[in-house]
């Protein structure tokens, strides 16, 4: 049963069809607010970043900026890093502590673009020395920003010979560790120009960044490797299954089906918030497993986000996206943010805002 339901209008025609339906189930409020936190998603797809908290009146408050091809977020609640398609972006709250802005309690301004060309960074995340990491995907490799060059690299697979544009093992997802990375996922060990295709349904593996040994391999389009409590937990894509890693013997444990691709994955005290998404049905990812299970489960595809608990692997709550939305990418949570909301670069909002940081004496 789905609960409260927000649409979103089109700027014109007046008397169009929403282009976004949003459908939460009866609980997944009072699971923002229990937890009290916000969440944010993305979608390449539709080249939006979502902002999702809640409203005085109990209702859901969601906002979406416009960013062409945003994926990998990452947030600590005052900063909140986002990929987009040849840029990586840098936004900070400017509110302070109990201010507010129209009913807002964070607003996430763009202050700093770094522009790195068309790479596909997929998963990105700050370690330890405040830098940040970001997974290259048309590269290969790990990599970081660099003030003279499109990227510098930090990493590299064993499997691969050389850095060059050709996504060769569709290197997509990063674990971090005490602030430095610790595991990946590839969608396989292929060594040339999108070799991966032809191996997406049990080519995948997960790699240990510091030794470079697989620690998994067989899997289907591995995507969002996450360390929480004491488990490595990711998102076995092709098959629709959300599990963890057992290190020791090496190998995926599933625990809970997911009716749809799954992107995306963060965690919130006992609960994981997992992204769904419709699969494309092309050559890249028809045939896949995932395919099979919604048909023998009588069940279609689904785009949006569900939460999990991790004690019993049941689906507790979700949230419902119809309409030009198909596919996610990143979701992250906002810890302690109630209604969350971002300056986009359509209007003149930006213009107007002005504000004066710390500075040295004159």
């Amino acid at each position: 049963m789905l609960g409260r339901m927000t649409s979103i209008p089109p700027s014109s025609p007046p008397t169009a069809e929403p282009w976004l339906k949003v459908s939460a189930s009866p609980g997944f409020i009072g699971w923002l607010q229990a937890q009290q936190v916000s969440l944010a998603f993305t979608t390449y797809q539709a080249g939006k970043l979502f902002l999702l908290g809640r409203n005085q009146e109990n209702s859901l408050s969601l906002v979406e900026r416009t960013f062409n091809r945003c994926m990998g977020l990452w947030c600590n609640g005052q900063t909140l890093w986002m990929s987009s398609v040849y840029q990586v972006w840098r936004f900070e709250n400017a509110l302070a502590p109990g201010e507010s802005y129209q009913g807002y309690d964070r607003l996430y301004v763009p202050r700093i673009a770094y522009t790195t060309g068309d790479l596909d960074i997929h998963d990105i995340a700050v370690d330890h020395q405040d830098r940040l990491v970001f997974v290259n995907t048309r590269f290969s490799c790990l990599g970081t920003f660099s003030p003279t060059a499109s990227f510098a690299p930090l990493w590299k697979p064993a499997h691969i010979s050389s850095l060059a544009p050709e996504d060769r093992c569709h290197l997509n997802g990063l674990a971090m560790a005490q602030g430095v990375p610790r595991y990946v996922t590839c969608a396989s060990q292929s060594d040339v120009v999108e070799g991966w295709r032809a191996q997406r349904t049990d080519g995948g593996c997960v790699i240990e960044v510091t030794s470079g040994q697989i620690v998994v391999a067989g899997l289907s389009m591995p995507h969002s490797p996450r360390l929480y409590g004491d488990r490595l937990w990711l998102l076995n894509s092709g098959t629709g299954e959300f599990g963890w890693v057992n290190l020791q013997q090496g190998r995926f444990v599933p625990m809970t089906f997911c009716p749809g691709y799954l992107r995306g994955l963060a965690f919130v005290g006992d609960t994981a918030v997992i992204g769904l998404s419709r699969p494309r049905y092309n050559k890249t990812f028809s045939g896949l497993a995932l395919d099979d299970r919604l048909v023998q489960k009588g069940m279609d595809s689904q785009c949006g986000l569900i939460i999990v608990d991790l004690h019993s692997g049941n689906i507790v709550e979700s949230l419902s996206i119809e309409g030009d939305v198909r596919e996610l990418y990143d979701v992250i949570v906002i810890p302690g943010a109630v209604r969350p909301t971002a300056f986009g670069l359509k209007s003149d909002e930006i213009q107007r805002l002005l504000t004066i940081g710390e500075s040295d004496d004159l």
